[in-house]
């Protein structure tokens, strides 16, 4: 990567970005807020392809600065008070991911399908799962290390260490996005197929309780939050390819409020699925009772989304950031 280059390209961007952020959320207009939405999904992206590329940590770390305070101006300014916090909670959020539930049924399809047939390959086939590593490799995995990976540090900096990785990989599914989909699908597809690699071995030996027994107690809220992480990222896409009877750089920055809402949001499933993983995954409660705990997650994560999502729609809600107040306005 020609780090010169990249700097150089993007560093107008950054720069208006800046300016924008410099400005009272009250006094910016609505052109200015959708380009400010433009250039935070832009320059999140920048942060993400910077960290994988290893860039200079001081670019990195201008990024980091640049794409928190477009978040603060963006969001902050509503979580300030609690009546702002609920409103997000019990109505933006909720109405977000309602308003993308196509494309969450596209990103459970794209994720949990390459982990069914992965998991089921390895399962059953010898040639693959002698592919797949060597037999002590894999022996050690499902005797040891699978297990021993989730007491591998102290509990309370495993849950953040845990929850920022997910946040991260939420924060790539929905600036991939912007890429024609292609590299959402193909996040969503990677981790699906690891899961699958993960659960084949395990079958392959007959350990299939042990797996799910260590993997749905904070896997079940881990991989709904990545599913939806991912829709907000198609939706992105999904406007580029085909924005309807919306000019394509509408179409572009509504969804992009609405899928960075859906991502701030996400943040506290990802919290909760990171304390599970760090505190009852491990913990020596019978098997039952940890995953009982990860189904009642998973059921409460999902019944909270659809019946506030399906009641915000209701109201004319479709999670776009900035909406309450045009139709506090309207009526």
């Amino acid at each position: 990567m020609d780090v010169d280059r990249f700097i150089a390209r993007n560093q107008p961007g950054w720069a208006r970005l800046a300016e924008l952020t410099r400005i009272p959320r009250r006094s910016l207009t609505p052109a200015q807020v959708d380009e400010l939405v433009q250039l935070y999904q832009r320059t999140s992206a920048h942060l993400s392809h910077a960290r994988t590329a290893r860039v200079d940590p001081s670019v990195v770390s201008h990024l980091t600065r640049l794409v928190a305070s477009a978040a603060g101006l963006l969001y902050g300014t509503r979580s300030r008070s609690l009546a702002g916090f609920a409103r997000f909670f019990t109505t933006t959020f909720p109405a977000a991911v309602w308003h993308v539930r196509r494309f969450v049924a596209v990103a459970a399809l794209l994720l949990l399908l390459p982990a069914a047939v992965v998991g089921g390959w390895l399962a059953v086939s010898d040639a693959a799962l002698e592919a797949s590593g060597p037999e002590a490799a894999r022996e050690a995995y499902v005797e040891d290390d699978f297990e021993a990976y989730y007491s591998s540090a102290p509990a309370g900096q495993f849950a953040a260490q845990v929850t920022v990785n997910n946040i991260q990989v939420s924060i790539l599914a929905f600036a991939a996005g912007a890429l024609l989909c292609v590299v959402t699908a193909y996040i969503l597809a990677f981790n699906g197929a690891n899961v699958g690699v993960a659960a084949g071995t395990f079958a392959a030996v007959g350990q299939q309780a042990k797996f799910y027994g260590l993997i749905l107690p904070h896997g079940v809220l881990e991989l709904s939050a990545v599913i939806v992480a991912g829709a907000s990222g198609l939706a992105i896409g999904w406007a580029i390819v085909s924005p309807g009877d919306r000019p394509r750089r509408v179409a572009l920055a509504e969804e992009g409020r609405r899928a960075a809402a859906i991502v701030v949001g996400l943040m506290l499933a990802f919290v909760v699925a990171g304390t599970i993983e760090a505190f009852v995954t491990p913990s020596s409660l019978p098997t039952v009772a940890r995953v009982g705990i990860g189904l009642a997650a998973g059921a409460a994560f999902w019944t909270y989304l659809v019946t506030l999502g399906r009641r915000a729609a209701g109201l004319g809600y479709t999670g776009a950031m900035g909406e309450h107040e045009r139709l506090a306005r309207a009526s």
